[in-house]
Order: C-alpha cells, then structure tokens, then sequence
C-alpha cells in the first residue's frame, strides 16, 4: 500500500469539495443551526470546525503533539470562531496544506510502521490509518455541512457533496 498517494488523493477530493460547499453559504446564515431541541454547532463553528478537523490533527500525530494538547493550554488549541466565509476558506486551505505537510514529514515508511494510540481510542493503529480517520473526520463535517445547506433550501445534490463537476445536459 501507498499511504502517502492514498492520502493526498483524499486530501486533494475532499478539501475540494468542502471548498465549494463553503462557497455556497451565505453570510447572514453564520449563526443559523438546525431547528431541533439538540444541540448543534452553528455554521459559524461548524465552518471553524472544517478548518482544523484534519490537518491540525493529521500534523499533531505525525509530530506526537497530542500529550500536550490533551491538557488544555489555549495556545495549542484552534480558534473557537471564525468571521466570515473568506477567512474560513483561508483557514481551510491552510489547514489542506498542514496535512499535506504532515504527510510529507512523516514519510511513507512511517505511515505505515509507526504504531501510536489516539487520545481518545487506546486502540493502536498505523499512523497512516490515524491520518486516514482525520480526513474521515472532515468528511463526516463536510456532510454536516451539506446538509445544513440542504435544510437552508440551497440547491445541493450528490456532485455537491463530492465537488463534481455535474454533467452536461443531453
């Protein structure tokens, strides 16, 4: 297997498209949430959220940053807000370009022998996989996303979700 090619090729699809589902939220809509009595994240902090559900974690196992992270001081933390859609794009694409980084640095060796536990799941797993469930974790926000757009009655479907291109009419 070829972690680094398995991974930038997921990187590259899903950056992509959460790029253009972030393209179509309006900004009097940063505040909304689903009309439910759950709690949700706002678009606000669900956009915040896309922009350092991967790499920022991709980069803090590759660089076995997580014990410090772990105890809270706010200096190793992320922002908690965002402005508006532009400095979430740019966020996002630094955040692309962190995992991209991380990747790199680890090298493919280390993807796919180093063995380390999550914070949160004692299981060990390559560190490859661990990556791999980071860009996962984006997609799994990504959908939120999509969907809260669905629930905003933009006119999204399954190319959005995927930044496709849709095909021509015939």
């Amino acid at each position: 297997m070829n972690w680094t090619a398995l991974l930038t090729s997921e990187i590259e699809d899903t950056y992509r498209a959460t790029e253009g589902l972030m393209d179509l939220v309006d900004e009097d809509k940063l505040d909304w949430t689903p009309d439910s009595e759950a709690e949700w994240m706002s678009t606000r902090r669900l956009l915040r959220h896309l922009s350092d559900a991967c790499g920022w974690c991709a980069a803090n196992f590759v660089h076995d940053r997580w014990p410090q992270i772990m105890k809270g001081n706010p200096e190793d933390q992320p922002p908690a807000s965002i402005e508006n859609v532009a400095e979430a794009k740019a966020e996002l694409a630094m955040d692309k370009q962190r995992a991209l980084d991380a990747i790199a640095a680890a090298g493919e060796e280390a993807l796919g022998s180093r063995i380390i536990a999550a914070p949160w799941d004692p299981t060990e797993r390559p560190l490859g996989q661990h990556v791999l469930q980071m860009i996962d974790h984006l997609k799994a926000h990504k959908s939120q996303l999509f969907y809260y757009l669905k629930l905003q009655g933009k006119p999204v479907n399954t190319f959005t979700l995927y930044g496709i291109a849709e095909p021509p009419e015939a």
